[in-house]
Protein backbone atom coordinates (compact mmCIF):
# COMPACT_ATOMS: atom_id res chain seq x y z
CA UNK A 1 0.00 0.00 0.00
CA UNK A 2 1.02 3.36 -0.55
CA UNK A 3 -0.69 6.70 0.46
CA UNK A 4 -1.37 8.85 -2.35
CA UNK A 5 0.74 12.49 -2.77
CA UNK A 6 -1.79 14.77 -1.41
CA UNK A 7 -1.50 12.68 1.93
CA UNK A 8 1.75 12.71 2.03
CA UNK A 9 1.70 16.79 1.42
CA UNK A 10 -1.22 17.30 4.33
CA UNK A 11 1.36 15.48 7.14
CA UNK A 12 3.32 17.84 6.12
CA UNK A 13 1.44 21.11 5.98
CA UNK A 14 0.23 20.33 9.59
CA UNK A 15 3.33 19.16 10.78
CA UNK A 16 4.62 22.74 9.81
CA UNK A 17 1.86 24.35 11.06
CA UNK A 18 1.77 22.72 14.76
CA UNK A 19 5.60 23.67 14.46
CA UNK A 20 4.60 26.89 13.40
CA UNK A 21 2.24 26.81 16.55
CA UNK A 22 0.44 30.08 17.61
CA UNK A 23 1.00 31.89 14.26
CA UNK A 24 -0.68 31.39 11.06
CA UNK A 25 1.54 30.91 7.80
CA UNK A 26 0.61 31.51 4.08
CA UNK A 27 0.33 28.67 1.57
CA UNK A 28 3.49 30.65 -0.08
CA UNK A 29 5.46 30.41 3.05
CA UNK A 30 4.99 26.48 3.43
CA UNK A 31 5.53 25.73 -0.42
CA UNK A 32 8.67 27.74 -0.02
CA UNK A 33 10.35 26.46 3.16
CA UNK A 34 9.63 22.50 2.03
CA UNK A 35 10.29 23.31 -1.90
CA UNK A 36 6.86 21.85 -2.79
CA UNK A 37 4.20 23.02 -5.73
CA UNK A 38 2.27 25.54 -4.57
CA UNK A 39 -1.14 24.16 -6.56
CA UNK A 40 -0.82 21.19 -5.17
CA UNK A 41 -0.46 22.50 -1.60
CA UNK A 42 -4.05 24.77 -2.56
CA UNK A 43 -5.39 22.16 -3.14
CA UNK A 44 -4.64 20.04 -0.02
CA UNK A 45 -5.69 23.01 2.07
CA UNK A 46 -8.87 23.40 0.60
CA UNK A 47 -9.14 19.70 1.22
CA UNK A 48 -7.94 19.99 5.18
CA UNK A 49 -10.25 22.90 5.57
CA UNK A 50 -13.35 21.26 4.60
CA UNK A 51 -12.66 18.62 6.79
CA UNK A 52 -11.90 21.11 9.79
CA UNK A 53 -8.12 19.98 9.92
CA UNK A 54 -6.88 23.23 8.52
CA UNK A 55 -8.20 26.94 9.47
CA UNK A 56 -8.30 28.94 6.97
CA UNK A 57 -8.38 33.00 7.06
CA UNK A 58 -8.19 35.89 4.83
CA UNK A 59 -6.80 39.52 4.22
CA UNK A 60 -3.87 41.03 4.90
CA UNK A 61 -3.14 38.87 8.27
CA UNK A 62 -4.74 35.97 6.64
CA UNK A 63 -3.54 32.12 6.27
CA UNK A 64 -3.50 29.11 7.95
CA UNK A 65 -3.64 27.39 11.16
CA UNK A 66 -4.66 24.36 12.10
CA UNK A 67 -8.21 24.01 12.59
CA UNK A 68 -7.54 21.87 16.15
CA UNK A 69 -5.43 21.50 18.42
CA UNK A 70 -2.20 19.54 17.48
CA UNK A 71 -2.70 16.67 20.12
CA UNK A 72 -6.71 15.98 19.05
CA UNK A 73 -5.68 15.26 14.94
CA UNK A 74 -4.40 12.12 14.48
CA UNK A 75 -2.18 10.83 11.95
CA UNK A 76 -5.28 8.34 10.96
CA UNK A 77 -7.97 10.97 10.67
CA UNK A 78 -5.49 12.64 8.07
CA UNK A 79 -5.14 9.60 5.88
CA UNK A 80 -8.84 8.97 6.04
CA UNK A 81 -10.00 12.12 5.15
CA UNK A 82 -7.38 12.22 1.97
CA UNK A 83 -7.14 8.90 0.48
CA UNK A 84 -9.98 8.20 -1.86
CA UNK A 85 -10.38 4.38 -0.41
CA UNK A 86 -8.91 1.44 0.99
CA UNK A 87 -10.07 -1.83 -0.81
CA UNK A 88 -6.88 -3.35 -0.91
CA UNK A 89 -8.15 -6.10 -2.99
CA UNK A 90 -11.21 -6.20 -5.54
CA UNK A 91 -13.11 -8.23 -2.73
CA UNK A 92 -13.21 -4.89 -0.40
CA UNK A 93 -14.77 -3.20 -2.79
CA UNK A 94 -18.58 -3.17 -2.41
CA UNK A 95 -18.96 -1.74 -5.61
CA UNK A 96 -16.66 -4.48 -7.87
CA UNK A 97 -18.67 -7.68 -8.69
CA UNK A 98 -18.25 -10.85 -6.19
CA UNK A 99 -15.01 -12.78 -6.33
CA UNK A 100 -15.61 -16.28 -7.65
CA UNK A 101 -13.86 -17.59 -4.82
CA UNK A 102 -14.83 -15.07 -2.21
CA UNK A 103 -16.91 -17.86 -0.51
CA UNK A 104 -14.36 -20.19 0.54
CA UNK A 105 -11.35 -17.37 0.65
CA UNK A 106 -10.06 -16.18 4.35
CA UNK A 107 -7.82 -13.52 2.41
CA UNK A 108 -10.50 -10.69 2.74
CA UNK A 109 -10.50 -11.65 6.41
CA UNK A 110 -7.12 -10.83 6.76
CA UNK A 111 -6.62 -7.73 4.88
CA UNK A 112 -9.12 -6.45 6.88
CA UNK A 113 -7.37 -7.45 10.20
CA UNK A 114 -4.55 -5.80 8.79
CA UNK A 115 -6.30 -2.66 8.02
CA UNK A 116 -7.66 -2.56 11.37
CA UNK A 117 -4.07 -2.83 12.73
CA UNK A 118 -2.98 -0.46 10.62
CA UNK A 119 -5.40 2.49 11.21
CA UNK A 120 -5.05 1.54 15.54
CA UNK A 121 -0.99 2.44 14.36
CA UNK A 122 -1.92 5.45 13.07
CA UNK A 123 -4.61 6.42 15.51
CA UNK A 124 -2.53 6.37 18.46
CA UNK A 125 0.44 8.99 16.77
CA UNK A 126 -0.97 12.91 16.56
CA UNK A 127 0.31 15.56 15.25
CA UNK A 128 1.78 16.91 18.02
CA UNK A 129 3.44 13.73 18.86
CA UNK A 130 5.36 14.14 15.60
CA UNK A 131 6.01 17.58 16.10
CA UNK A 132 7.36 18.53 19.66
CA UNK A 133 10.00 16.29 20.49
CA UNK A 134 12.11 17.66 17.61
CA UNK A 135 10.08 21.13 17.49
CA UNK A 136 13.73 23.31 17.54
CA UNK A 137 15.10 21.06 14.70
CA UNK A 138 11.87 21.68 12.80
CA UNK A 139 11.96 25.61 12.72
CA UNK A 140 15.26 25.37 11.55
CA UNK A 141 14.93 23.06 8.91
CA UNK A 142 11.96 24.93 7.66
CA UNK A 143 13.35 27.87 8.51
CA UNK A 144 9.89 29.28 10.01
CA UNK A 145 11.87 32.23 11.97
CA UNK A 146 13.28 33.26 8.73
CA UNK A 147 9.88 33.76 6.80
CA UNK A 148 8.50 34.60 10.09
CA UNK A 149 10.69 37.84 10.10
CA UNK A 150 10.57 38.38 6.42
CA UNK A 151 7.07 38.59 6.69
CA UNK A 152 6.75 40.97 9.75
CA UNK A 153 9.17 43.22 7.59
CA UNK A 154 7.29 43.49 3.99
CA UNK A 155 4.17 43.41 6.16
CA UNK A 156 4.73 45.48 9.63
CA UNK A 157 1.72 45.56 11.07
CA UNK A 158 0.66 42.09 10.47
Amino acid sequence: MRLNLQTDLSLRMLIYLAAKRDSSATIQEITQSMGLSQTHMMRVAAKLASRGLVASSRGRAGGLSLGKDASEITVEDVVRAIEPDFALVQCLDQSEERCVIEPGCLLKDALLDALDAFFAELRSVTIAQLTQPCRPQLLQLLRIDEVATARRSFFPHS
